[in-house]
């Protein structure tokens, strides 16, 4: 299936192509992006290529624009008002590329468009499930390591469901929303939703990943059931090859998070304590009548790998130490 156009037009050639250029490389894209100069070019364009979304800069709307067969009109400011332009939402002009693109799909979404489904609607992404009852396993190191060495060769989602995750401290950035604000969204039933995750994802190097929640209040009270709904539409609804749950006892209906997971990690430590945890953790599975999450259930002893935020990026701390050596390691084992 063709994809929509999302069309740049800016007099400044060397910001529309550099934004073009930005946008057409990022690993999931849900548009075609194409970047004019000038009015006319793209009003040859348009005659036989209707547009989804225009990013416009003030300094070239007109009125011709108006009349084109285009969808949805974004202005690009450069910080000036312009009441003769107040119908139109606008987006700043010079912030991050990220930023600018996240702001852009939230208007969109707003419009309520129809879902765009990528390949065919049956494809289903493979989960991978990462968990311990041991506190200090090393479990998010693992996560995020595992999601960066399999997004050398596929897409990857990455998304944290602990209580406090720490990100924004230990990466130094802000997050505007979260995945509190997805499952907001996905709660409304509205359409649109593949819009908004892709205005709320970020990247570490080659991991996309989905910022967790600032405040535990913020996802506590979400079902087992909405998780699972939040599940499908990603899987449904994006391009994602995986998506890595890095779970945590919070989650309402843990243990059907961990049955719709393909495979399940657990890492684990040998003190008596952290011993004495798993074999509870097992007796509750017997109990439950999980043997289907045991079974698909691997258990790693995962390396000690000190983490320095003065020694420079966490992630490639992780990715190029011993973490990520054991993880090419299990993963070329398990022929992943």
């Amino acid at each position: 299936m063709k994809k929509n156009i999302f069309a740049v037009c800016d007099l400044d050639a060397s910001y529309a192509c550099s934004l073009m250029e930005y946008l057409n490389g990022k690993k999931t894209t849900l548009f075609e992006v194409q970047a004019f100069t000038n009015v006319e070019s793209l009003k040859a364009y348009t005659r036989d290529n209707p547009i989804e979304v225009l990013l416009i800069s003030t300094r070239t709307m007109c009125s011709e624009i108006r009349d084109l067969p285009i969808n949805r009109i974004i202005m690009l400011s450069e910080g000036e008002a312009l009441p003769e332009l107040d119908e139109y939402p606008s987006v700043y002009k010079y912030q991050s590329s990220d930023q600018l693109l996240s702001e852009v799909l939230e208007y969109y979404a707003e419009s309520h468009p129809q879902p765009y489904i990528f390949g065919n609607a049956a494809h289903k992404s493979k989960i991978y499930g990462v968990y311990s009852p041991i506190g200090r396993a090393r479990k998010t190191s693992f996560a995020l390591t595992l999601g960066e060495v399999l997004a050398e060769s596929n897409q990857v989602l990455y998304l944290n469901f602990e209580e406090f995750s720490g990100f924004e401290e230990l990466f130094d950035k802000k997050y505007r929303t979260d995945i509190s604000d997805l499952i907001y969204f996905s709660r409304q039933k509205e359409g649109g939703f593949i819009y908004r995750l892709n205005s709320v994802v970020q990247t570490f190097h080659e991991l996309q990943y989905v910022p967790p929640a600032i405040s535990p209040a913020d996802i506590r009270d979400v079902s087992g059931k909405e998780w699972l709904d939040f599940l499908h539409e990603i899987s449904t609804y994006g391009e994602y090859d995986i998506l890595i749950l890095d779970l945590s006892e919070q989650v309402d209906e843990l243990f059907q998070l961990l049955r719709e997971c393909d495979r399940v990690y657990l890492p684990v430590l040998e003190d008596a304590i952290s011993q004495a945890k798993l074999a509870q953790y097992e007796k509750l599975l017997g109990m439950l009548d999980l043997e289907d999450v045991r079974e698909k259930t691997h258990r790693l002893k995962l390396p000690v790998q000190p983490l320095l935020k003065e020694n420079g990026d966490i992630i490639q701390q992780l990715l190029w130490g011993e973490m990520g050596n054991f993880v090419r390691k299990m993963l070329i084992e398990e022929e992943l």
